[in-house]
């Protein structure tokens, strides 16, 4: 049961991808400690605890690692970038495959409650209580292609650009990689005039909804696909409430939730 449970969270196509950018373990340079563990016993421990929830330090033996072990890598990979580079890799087989619609981009953004650590504010919309804000850009169908993580008193329009400019170069099924979208749609949080004519300025075209003028409803043939996505995020529950100290930990494991959303895409054309 341990195996399947194993296979169930990192599949061979999965770790296909993940392998070659983990980085090699390093010796302690004083010798001794502990054997090494396998990379794929913990890249499934961790898989484990951002969809289980779980603290790490009830992360059950049959993955065989310890959660010190697991805790101490995933803290490496984290600082390492490995979970960025998972989730381009990812991206990179969809966009090979013509997977990735780029007609446009959208744009939203969702807050949690945070118990501690960086990243976080007093949530506006929830009694001042700390929290924590996603910032989540897809493509034109949902599949997420780039996140962010901010304090939940940060304004949405605060990540408009940040979420743009850190758009990855996409491979495409024929010519040079891709990065742009032909529009960009987010609700009137996102409206103003600087917004408009940096979009402008790139030969983006926007359709971003104006206050006063017309309602959110509007872009709802579009925008629930991005509601959609966030829910996929949410779906795994370390995300659900923040417990992590570190700001970047917790934007480590939005970009593994992220990748593995987007790799579940890639499974479907597999199957």
């Amino acid at each position: 049961m341990a195996v399947d449970l194993a296979r169930e969270l990192v599949p061979d196509g999965l770790w296909k991808i993940a392998a070659p950018l983990i980085p090699p373990f390093q010796c302690r340079q004083q010798g001794g400690g502990t054997a090494p563990v396998a990379d794929r016993k913990v890249f499934t421990a961790v898989v484990y605890v951002l969809t289980s929830g779980c603290a790490w330090r009830y992360l059950p033996p049959m993955f065989g690692t310890s959660p010190a072990t697991a805790h101490r890598r995933f803290t490496t990979w984290t600082k390492a970038g490995l979970w960025r580079r998972l989730h381009r890799a990812v991206l990179d087989e969809l966009g090979a495959r013509g997977e990735l619609d780029w007609t446009s981009a959208i744009i939203d953004a969702a807050s949690v409650r945070a118990k501690r650590g960086s990243l976080t504010g007093p949530n506006p919309v929830d009694r001042g209580k700390k929290g924590s804000k996603l910032h989540v850009l897809s493509e034109a169908q949902g599949i997420p292609l780039a996140v962010a993580v901010s304090g939940a008193n940060v304004h949405d329009s605060q990540a408009f650009k940040p979420l743009l400019l850190g758009l990855p170069a996409i491979r495409s099924p024929r010519g040079p990689r891709r990065r742009r979208p032909v529009k960009v749609r987010a609700d009137k949080a996102y409206f103003s005039a600087e917004h408009l004519a940096w979009l402008r300025s790139r030969r983006l075209i926007p359709r971003i909804a104006r206050p006063g003028i017309e309602s959110g409803e509007r872009l709802g043939r579009h925008r629930w696909k991005i509601e959609r996505s966030i829910a996929w995020l949410f779906g795994y529950r370390r995300l659900a409430v923040r417990y992590e100290r570190k700001g970047s930990h917790f934007l480590a494991f939005l970009g593994l939730a992220a990748a593995l959303t987007c790799y579940k895409k890639l499974a479907k054309l597999t199957t």
